[in-house]
């Protein structure tokens, strides 16, 4: 396929590659568009590439959870979505509209039964979302990244690998330019205005030229003028031969005449569907006048809320026969039915099984995100200036605290207690970070995940490898404070080892904090995450020796990582036949534990069990990051 990209200046045609089932992008003369009518300088599709969507006795119903039954929220509805049109879904709040929207675009399918027809056939949903794109309510935009980095990772990932920087760059520019961005290309997604990062969503999905395009309340939360920017938008990508379908809750009168086409839902039924301009004749016609000087938007509105009877519901429902009565579209005698799509349009190109349902292989698409990673991270105090800064205090404040205790040996009480309290930090650090950050992406990847920027394998190793240098540097900092300030044993293959526990640790702690974070939301997640970590430091067999625990809760001990490093400590620090210790105190006739074997027997724990300790710290490492994967999986299905 070719996307054709006029210049205004010389009008040539430039070629570049581009997936299958896509429609032509022209730029416009001018950075913004304030009236549709510049849509005439866009030289419009052949019509039988543009798609129609048929959906024929659509249901959907919910579980309302354990004995309480199921509901159904949308009952048998009908409806036909013509290309080339601005198509509204309107209704009030609870009507159906979002849902309905979710079902078109195959963002959910668990609980729909009916017919989604793509030109005439059965919707072959990956092949469907390759031509399809999803613009969520929320604007989920990487707020780190500047506009043009924004696009540039959209176009690595969603255009052909083959394609060339040059090309990319210049669909990058026609799109900026057509949106009215190309002023704010180096400006912070942050921190653009919200009509401005309305449009940066639509341009991030316009890379790879999609030839339907959903979006869920687009016009929430902005002024009027921007309401306004944003639909003349949507009209010129229409008329350049797309489908456009949105859903909107109460516009303005001047609003709603832009759209060509309005679809009315109430309490899950169909109440109109047809021409704007002919909503009007339709209300006329089953004896339901819209006022004079009345928005007939309002008006409609108002009837589907149910303030004038709930009567009128039902002349509403009869009248567009559940979304079945196609009378009231513009040329409806031309309205070409299943079988004569068929005929008429080509089918839509199955995806390349050499990639899938994404446009790029599962190595590109890792070296993006972590391209992109990196430059959130430096740019990132939480997650790089802040963290590095923390591991520094507290390790100066426990250095302080427990000044040189490894090398006496009247302290080795107040050593242990320094070990366990090094372990907690490692642990805590890492897990709450991820627990409070890791949900905050999850909007992000259900957005791009499913408009196929890339596979959910390539998302997981990406931010599991680009948190792989800060957590190093963080441990090694802190180690370094902390072990010569306490003056732990001066030998380079006891401080390795010491580093390692901590590294284990460290990681593990990010991983039970990422297996949380697919799971809950940020405030349930920060109250899990502390409540699970007190008995895991029950189960270490700190305060209580593991010899003490009672039978029936010695399972713990196997299952605590804490367990396993503070073990894994006491063994670099006390075991390995390490010499009498001085005991320092002034005064101190009798110096119990400065036969390092004698501690250890007390505790409970061996001192040759640090190799067999990395082994269950590895093992429990593997367990988390698979099993935070596998929660990351289940909750994104569970979006369907």
């Amino acid at each position: 396929m070719e996307v054709l990209i006029h210049e205004a200046s010389n009008r040539q045609e430039i070629s570049a590659s581009a997936p299958t089932c896509t429609v032509d992008l022209k730029s416009a003369s001018k950075a913004k568009r304030e009236d549709v009518d510049e849509a005439s300088e866009i030289t419009r599709k052949n019509d039988k590439k543009s798609i129609d969507i048929i959906f024929e006795n659509i249901t959907y119903t919910v579980n309302l959870g354990f004995r309480k039954g199921h509901k159904e929220i949308l009952h048998g509805i009908n409806g036909r979505l013509p290309g080339k049109q601005l198509i509204a879904l309107m209704g009030p709040s609870g009507a159906g509209k979002s849902t309905l929207l979710d079902i078109l675009s195959g963002f959910r399918v668990t609980g729909v039964e009916g017919v989604v027809l793509i030109n005439g056939r059965l919707r072959h949903l990956n092949s469907f979302r390759k031509c399809s794109a999803y613009i969520t309510q929320d604007d989920r935009v990487e707020p780190l990244l500047t506009v043009v980095e924004n696009m540039r990772v959209s176009a690595d990932l969603k255009l052909p690998s083959n394609t060339s920087r040059h090309e990319k760059e210049m669909i990058i520019e026609e799109i900026l330019t057509t949106l009215g961005l190309y002023e704010h290309m180096y400006t912070r997604s942050g921190r653009l205005s919200g009509g401005q990062k309305k449009r940066l969503s639509i341009a991030l999905e316009l890379v790879n030229n999609p030839t339907v395009m959903f979006l869920d309340e687009p016009t929430t939360g902005l002024d009027s003028s921007s309401c306004m920017q944003v639909v003349n938008l949507l009209k010129i990508l229409a008329r350049q031969g797309r489908t456009i379908i949105c859903t909107i809750h109460q516009p303005s009168a001047s609003l709603f005449q832009l759209f060509d086409q309005v679809y009315v839902l109430a309490k899950g039924e169909c109440l109109y569907q047809g021409a704007t301009n002919k909503l009007l004749p339709y209300l006329e016609s089953i004896k339901l006048p819209c006022p004079m000087y009345h928005n007939p938007a309002d008006y409609i509105i108002e009837l589907a809320c149910g303030e004038y009877g709930e009567d009128k519901l039902d002349m509403l429902i009869n009248g567009s026969q559940n979304g079945s009565n196609l009378q009231w579209f513009e040329n409806s005698a031309d309205l070409m039915d299943a079988k004569s799509l068929r005929a008429a349009r080509p089918l839509l190109n199955k995806f390349d099984d050499n990639s899938g349902l994404h446009a790029t292989n599962l190595a590109h698409q890792i070296r993006i995100l972590l391209r992109r990673g990196f430059i959130m991270c430096k740019r990132d105090t939480t997650l790089t200036h802040l963290r590095i800064a923390v591991n520094i205090i507290v390790g100066i404040m426990l250095g302080s605290v427990f000044l040189r205790s490894g090398a006496d040996g009247s302290r080795v009480l107040d050593n242990y207690n320094l070990l366990f309290s090094i372990l907690i930090h490692h642990m805590m650090t890492t897990m709450m970070l991820t627990i409070v950050t890791f949900p905050m992406q999850m909007s992000i990847l259900v957005k791009e995940h499913f408009n196929r920027w890339y596979s959910l394998k390539a998302f997981y190793t990406a931010i599991t490898l680009i948190d792989v240098p800060i957590s190093i540097i963080c441990c090694i900092i802190f180690s370094l404070i902390v072990y010569f300030m306490s003056a732990q044993p001066l030998e380079l293959i006891r401080f390795f080892m010491f580093l390692a526990i901590s590294m284990l640790v460290a990681f593990i702690g990010q991983g039970t904090g990422l297996m949380i974070g697919a799971v809950f939301n940020v405030v349930n997640g920060t109250f899990m995450g502390p409540t699970l970590a007190v008995p895991l430091m029950m189960f270490a067999g700190f305060g209580v020796s593991l010899r003490d625990l009672p039978n029936y809760l010695k399972w713990g001990s196997y299952i605590s990582y804490l367990r396993y490093g503070l073990e894994g400590f006491v063994g670099a620090i006390y075991g390995f036949d390490r010499p009498i210790l001085d005991c320092k105190e002034k005064g101190e006739l009798y110096c119990h534990y400065r036969y390092p074997s004698k501690f250890l027997s007390d505790i409970a724990m061996r001192g040759d069990q640090f190799w067999n300790d990395i082994i269950a710290l590895t093992m429990i490492l593997i367990i988390t990051r698979c099993g935070a994967y596998l929660f990351l999986r289940w909750k994104i299905v569970s979006y369907r």
